[in-house]
């Protein structure tokens, strides 16, 4: 692994202040250090919860992970990653804690914010989870709107096994409107897709929504 160069940076300014007085680059470290620090924040908040999606154990870190880096983000200026982060808070809130009045409100502030940013990636996961939100809420063509469009962005991106997870979501939603041809064509593609991908865990997702909705 290469040592980050904000690190480095970091180094000369302070050695750069100490030993040549000059420390008027003291403040651009500390914005690349909270820039590292936030990232870190990011991805140890989504390691967390990819452990609460094997053994459903609520890890309260999880959030403060996911809080801290939407701070960090916000104070450094950066939408991009603020939308990033509020959007994992907002899965917590939804996933973890079942709790969609505190979840609905971080998720759409993540998508205009990545909506804003061009960060497709984000726009699609923010939208599945819209979606999810209106079908829980029994406002199933909205949530057909929002999983179509979370799928067309994933496609835009080659982000297969993310469109496979999406088809698993609208097949349900195609069963629910009396759709069960519709339904099974898209659990077909999505099998297919999953198993291109090497996408293991949706696999078992296609093979738990036939069963739950008797199709072949």
């Amino acid at each position: 692994m290469t040592r980050d160069i904000r690190i480095e940076q970091a180094e000369i300014r302070y050695e750069s202040a100490v030993f040549g007085g000059d420390g008027s680059g003291l403040a651009a470290a500390e914005r690349g250090l909270d820039g590292i620090e936030a990232e870190l924040a990011l991805a140890r908040g989504r390691l967390r919860h990819a452990r609460f999606l094997a053994d459903r154990v609520e890890d309260p870190r999880e959030l403060e992970l996911f809080e801290h880096a939407a701070a960090l983000y916000r104070e450094l200026g950066d939408a991009r990653g603020e939308g990033e982060a509020l959007f994992w808070a907002g899965t917590f809130h939804q996933v973890v804690r079942d709790d969609a009045a505190t979840a609905l409100p971080a998720l759409e502030h993540a998508l205009a914010l990545a909506t804003r940013t061009g960060d497709l990636l984000t726009m699609s996961y923010a939208l599945r989870h819209l979606g999810i939100a209106a079908h829980t809420a029994g406002r199933l063509e909205e949530a057909r709107e929002r999983l179509e469009e979370s799928t067309r962005l994933r496609w835009e991106l080659g982000f297969l096994p993310g469109v496979a997870a999406n088809l698993v979501g609208l097949g349900y939603l195609a069963a629910q409107q009396d759709r069960r041809e519709d339904a099974a064509a898209l659990l077909a593609e999505a099998a297919d897709l999953a198993g291109t991908a090497g996408a293991d865990g949706v696999l078992r997702q296609v093979a738990d929504a036939r069963k739950a909705l008797d199709l072949p």
